[in-house]
């Protein structure tokens, strides 16, 4: 169950609004009373998630990995109060097979994608808004052929330190989550059950995290007008073990 959050005459920017987690978060908001800009490059996904929404909604197609793209968002949103990047383009795979297109991509998502959408959103930004981003816990956990991902969200959480700084009094936090079960492991057919199981035994919360439980946590980060330059991890302490 995610938090009770009245987000009544404010708007939100949610990017990647087309995966299970950024649908569930603008399901939130939008319930909370928030005016949505749907962002994403596929607008299909868009689409569905406006679809569910109980109030307005705007689309806008974005590439996060192309800063000109990002200067037209900033171009057709406007004012705004919160805007959220749970972006990424995933470069998995042994040091021998990476490809520098999708690394550069990956790092593009992650890195310089939000530092370009503080350089041209962050004056359009209303009085007490913030920016909250998405790394994860492979940046404090990293495994085999998971480099590409652990670098770019141990950057991201210096970056939001440095934006903070930089773009103050406008808030900059970011959420970390450890394994959630939002869809992403599906693919691992009848192995998902025993997988997320393994995981849970491990984690000193025993159990595995849900879209409410990051939504609950970007919330919190957009309300508590004290958090600024902060990671959120909402991983069930896989961190630590």
């Amino acid at each position: 169950m995610t938090a009770s959050k009245d987000l009544t005459g404010q708007r939100m920017i949610v990017i990647g609004a087309g995966s299970a987690t950024g649908r569930r978060l603008a399901q939130v908001a939008s319930a909370a009373g928030a005016e949505l800009v749907l962002a994403g490059p596929d607008p299909r996904t868009l689409e569905a998630t406006a679809g569910g929404l109980a109030g307005d909604s705007h689309l806008v197609r974005l590439d996060i990995t192309d800063e000109r793209s990002i200067a037209e968002l900033a171009a057709q949103v406007g004012r705004f109060d919160h805007l959220v990047s749970l972006a990424a383009v995933p470069a998995n795979g042994p040091l021998a097979t990476l490809d520098m297109a999708d690394v550069q991509r990956a790092v593009a998502a992650k890195v310089t994608g939000p530092l370009f959408l503080a350089k041209h959103l962050a004056g359009q930004a209303a009085e007490g808004g913030s920016f909250t981003f998405f790394s994860g816990v492979a940046a404090w956990r990293p495994s085999p052929e998971r480099t590409v991902m652990a670098t770019t969200n141990g950057a991201l959480a210096f970056l939001v330190q440095a934006l903070a700084v930089e773009i103050a009094p406008l808030r900059v936090n970011a959420v970390s989550p450890g394994i959630v079960d939002s869809g992403a492991w599906d693919g691992l057919g009848s192995a998902k059950e025993d997988f997320l199981a393994g995981v849970a035994q491990r984690n000193p919360a025993r159990r595995v995290g849900t879209s409410d439980d990051l939504v609950d946590a970007v919330l919190f980060a957009v309300a508590n007008p004290y958090v600024t330059g902060t990671v959120l991890h909402v991983d069930g302490g896989a961190r630590l073990v």
